[in-house]
């Protein structure tokens, strides 16, 4: 089980209420889950595993990963692995959960410095009235300031203008210029569902079924170096957006992410029934991350 939990430690408060919000705000995923129940697969979203959760943020002073990951690491996460995305200009790290029962967590960071002047400019002058580190002024031991601190909004709303001239350049920079720090994802274990539709494959022709529509961004299913993992999401919710002026737009929200990690070759000859996480392919892939991210794209939200 890993949400919701019924005896909660402080992180599981943080991470329950991320998630509450992002199921009222993500249709797609109390459709899903409705559909894994009627099929008998999960008596509720409390039985769905959940692979991890992702977060975007701003490289600039006070922000970004540096300021961002203190909350994680502060609560037992471990720093993993270094990712970049050249042509995308982002940077990214996971972090391994304290327990097995939580989700990992992937922050991604855009490279603001390496965007054209104008772009810089747009970020700036939203961002530089941020003259301290805002995750310092929390209380990271109390679950309800830190939840608060990813809904609150940290720079003025803005205008339909910058959030245009940003999405031109980069659709993340614009993605978060407007949704801040809001869940970007969380990501269905598939592996862990009852044997026959535990393979991704099967999943999303489930899915299909549904009419949940999936980025194809580098193929539906999108398979790391060595096979074992393979990744597919569904193409963000469109959401009316409201900005400064009281103008309003329709832009990508959040989306759902489906995962299957396949056991590693060590342990290929292991009992079923023994196998637990510590024996499947663990961490992440650039080139997967690099397409998954294009979920909130507008060459794939003019799908929907």
């Amino acid at each position: 089980m890993l949400m919701i939990f019924s005896e909660q430690s402080n992180l599981e408060s943080i991470l329950n209420g991320l998630f509450r919000t992002y199921f009222e705000r993500v249709p797609d995923v109390k459709k899903i889950t409705n559909a894994m129940i009627k099929k008998g697969w999960v008596s509720s979203q409390e039985d769905i595993i959940n692979d991890h959760v992702a977060f975007r943020t701003l490289g600039v002073d006070n922000l970004g990963i540096a300021s961002f990951e203190k909350i994680f690491l502060q609560h037992g996460y471990q720093k993993k692995e270094f990712y970049s995305f050249k042509a995308k200009k982002l940077d990214a790290y996971w972090y391994a959960p304290p327990t097995g029962n939580l989700p990992r967590i992937f922050i991604s960071e855009l490279r603001v410095n390496d965007l054209s002047d104008k772009a810089q400019q747009i970020i700036h002058k939203y961002t530089d009235s941020i003259k301290s580190d805002p995750v310092d002024s929390i209380n990271m031991n109390k679950p309800s300031e830190v939840i608060e601190f990813f809904e609150k909004p940290l720079w003025k709303l803005p205008t339909l203008e910058d959030y245009n001239e940003l999405l031109s350049e980069s659709e993340y920079a614009a993605w978060v210029i407007y949704n801040r720090y809001y869940l970007n994802h969380y990501t269905i274990s598939v592996h862990e569902l009852p044997h026959g539709y535990d393979r991704l494959e099967k999943f999303n022709a489930f899915l299909s079924e549904l009419d949940i529509k999936l980025n194809d961004a580098g193929g539906v299913i999108k398979t790391s170096k060595d096979g074992l993992l393979l990744q597919s999401s569904s193409v963000a919710e469109m959401i009316t957006a409201a900005f400064a002026g009281n103008k309003t737009q329709k832009i990508a929200g959040s989306y759902v992410e489906f995962a299957e990690r396949k056991v590693l070759e060590e342990f290929q000859d292991l009992d079923p029934e023994l196998i637990t996480a510590k024996h499947r392919r663990d961490g992440f892939e650039t080139a997967n991350a690099d397409k998954i991210f294009e979920s909130t794209f507008i060459k794939q939200t003019k799908k929907s």
